[in-house]
């Protein structure tokens, strides 16, 4: 993996928003693009014109909505996991605040939900809460080895990042709690 980072977001404005917004936090991690779930689905899988890894590497962190044209995200959310587990971080960046929508995205391995603001002034404040903590302070699971299932950790403390534990309320004023 590298520092790319997958929006999967089919609402045009959003994706506007966001990007402003990670601008303004600082964030120079590239951004892609999947406007619907069957797109996400096949970047994640390189299908297609993704199988191309230099243009369209494995990302670091993929947000990912949940009202989706082709494929809702819950199922694109689903795919992922069974493709990557653990390995591959998944953020979900939604309008829903409805907690079954909660519940099972985190039952399904999300690793983070993120409530979009209705006011696009504190896309900020959700761009500087992903970058402080998704791309700055949080350590991701280890790559795996060529052998399947082993991992590699580093050797020496020096090479580990400590994870930074914030109480979700002080991440983003916007984060649902339940």
């Amino acid at each position: 993996m590298n520092n790319t980072i997958l929006q999967v977001e089919d609402d045009p404005n959003d994706v506007f928003f966001l990007h402003h917004a990670m601008k303004s936090a600082g964030v120079t991690n590239p951004i892609q693009i999947a406007s619907d779930g069957q797109q996400a689905i096949n970047y994640m899988q390189g299908v297609g014109k993704y199988a191309d890894r230099e243009k369209y590497p494995l990302p670091s962190l993929v947000l990912l909505d949940l009202k989706l044209p082709q494929v809702m995200g819950l199922d694109v959310l689903k795919s992922i996991k069974a493709q990557y587990g653990g390995q591959q971080v998944v953020v979900v960046l939604t309008s829903s605040a409805n907690r079954s929508d909660i519940e099972t995205a985190y039952r399904l391995g999300a690793n983070g939900y993120l409530v979009k603001p209705c006011q696009t002034t504190k896309f900020k404040d959700i761009a500087r809460a992903i970058k402080e903590f998704w791309l700055t302070s949080n350590t991701p699971p280890p790559e795996p080895t060529e052998e399947a299932g082993s991992f590699s950790l580093p050797q020496d403390d020096s090479q580990r990042r400590q994870t930074l534990s914030i109480p979700r309320q002080e991440i983003c004023s916007d984060l649902v709690s339940f």
